[in-house]
């Protein structure tokens, strides 16, 4: 609250870009979570709330006859303009909104002081709503090729992990300690999805730190544990997301991809899935096509095309194709990472697992899809989404792309699908406006953590 500056101004007008109403005339109040405007008129009395977490930019137009404009963009693509009569009290609110919607630190966000009208049972019933276990048991998890290894517990290992993790029965804590050490970021190959009808896998990690030369034994056997663990293939795919050219530059660094004379019985595949900052350029580029004022078809056409946005879509549908076809149709195990294997390995892993399994086609599949290769395997949601005020540079539209991606494969078959458009606008929102806790931090380290703070 010490952030607002005035918290009450009165005659201010509202113009809805997204409605054809007339501008209407009411009050502007501000809270520590919500800005709200009350319509004067008393038949409707309507209120407009904008969650200050969902603010992504508070813009001071010129000043007009009619007032000062202040304009709010909002994260999920609400555009309001408020008019403000005096000249103080629009450059009290703008210094009040900008503030309030860039916290700097977690206890601001909303979910901290969020208090949802429901009783003890309905909360601990929210809480329990997912639990992984039971998703990996569903798969078939543990059984005798598959194990559930104690290496990670307490984070040891690698702490944007999550603590449970899925390797190769034959696998012991040495070699699990040995791969990760050759791994960006410790993050060393894991099951995501076991296909049981064919022993077929999806494993996932980051990138090794091979540089042009580098070997690392335990890394080498945990590859070939993978594939003696699908008996039905004498060899597996080794999926980099990235470009080639992007994978090279790494090596230089120290970094790279796996060479295919150290690893026994692999195949390997680059996809070409751009890095983050590419993909935020590109999802800027199609914001200023989608704000042209009556653009023609060409126009918005041409100016869609020259995003690069439906490109990118395409590459990471491709991607996920590619190993849903690997596992499904010819029965072999894949490992797929990316640099730091978080943000496009996520996206490609996730997709496959959706071609792959009518499961993730449910709502609640949809929801252990996303807690599972999203949430618990470390997606920097707090960094990508900009949930605190931090480098722009770390911002980058990854999980809109697999939700276009998920509306993209529902508009191809809509019957295969239970959940529509709505459902994954609401989730987009969610991952947002921190209302809850599932999308906060960096890592399920990081929300442990974070949940400890809170009670």
């Amino acid at each position: 609250m010490e952030h607002i500056r005035t918290p009450k101004v009165e005659h201010v007008s509202l113009i809805d870009r997204a409605s054809p109403r007339k501008p209407c005339v009411g009050t502007l109040y501000l809270t520590a979570s919500h800005s709200i405007f009350v319509e004067h008129d008393a038949e409707r009395h309507r209120e407009t709330w904008v969650l200050h977490s969902l603010v992504c930019l508070v813009e001071k137009l010129p000043t007009t006859p009619a007032g000062c404009p202040l304009l709010l963009r909002c994260r999920n693509f609400q555009v309001f303009q408020f008019i403000i009569p005096q000249e103080k009290d629009c450059q009290d609110v703008h210094a009040s909104l900008t503030r309030l919607s860039r916290p700097e630190r977690y206890a601001e966000l909303y979910c901290f002081s969020f208090n949802p009208n429901t009783d003890k049972e309905a909360r601990e019933e929210g809480w329990s709503a997912i639990d992984l276990q039971a998703e990996y048991r569903r798969m078939g998890l543990p059984n005798h090729l598959w194990q559930l290894t104690m290496a990670n517990r307490d984070y040891r290992v690698c702490d944007t992990y999550p603590s449970d993790l899925y390797v190769p029965k034959s696998v012991t804590t040495p070699i699990v300690v040995g791969s990760s050490k050759f791994r960006s970021r410790g993050r060393f190959p894991t099951l995501t999805y076991y296909h049981r009808d064919n022993h077929a896998t999806i494993c996932r990690s980051s990138q090794p730190l091979s540089g042009f030369s580098a070997r690392c034994l335990e890394d080498e056997q945990m590859l070939q544990a993978i594939t003696s663990s699908n008996p039905g293939s004498s060899f597996m795919y080794v999926v980099d997301t990235r470009p080639k050219l992007n994978a090279m530059a790494n090596r230089a660094a120290g970094k790279g991809y796996e060479n295919e004379d150290n690893y026994s019985n692999i195949r390997f595949q680059f996809l070409g899935i751009e890095n983050i900052h590419v993909m935020r350029s590109s999802q800027q580029k199609m914001f200023e096509v989608c704000d042209l004022r009556s653009p023609t078809m060409t126009d918005f056409l041409w100016g869609l095309e020259n995003s690069g946005w439906l490109k990118h879509i395409k590459a990471i549908l491709d991607a996920g194709v590619f190993i849903a076809r690997a596992v499904a149709e010819e029965g072999v195990s894949v490992l797929v990472h990316c640099s730091d294997g978080w943000d496009r390995t996520a996206q490609a892993c996730s997709v496959a697992s959706l071609l792959l399994d009518p499961f993730y086609r449910t709502l609640k599949g949809l929801m252990v899809l996303i807690e599972r290769d999203w949430v618990s395997f470390g997606h920097k949601f707090s960094h990508r989404y900009g949930h605190l005020d931090g480098d722009p540079r770390e911002v980058s539209p990854v999980m809109d792309q697999f939700l276009e991606c998920v509306w993209q494969l529902s508009l191809q078959f809509p019957c295969a699908f239970e959940y529509n458009e709505r459902f994954l606008l609401h989730l987009h929102e969610q991952i947002h406006s921190c209302q809850f806790g599932n999308f906060l931090g960096n890592s399920q380290k990081e929300r442990e953590e974070l949940s400890s703070f809170a009670s």
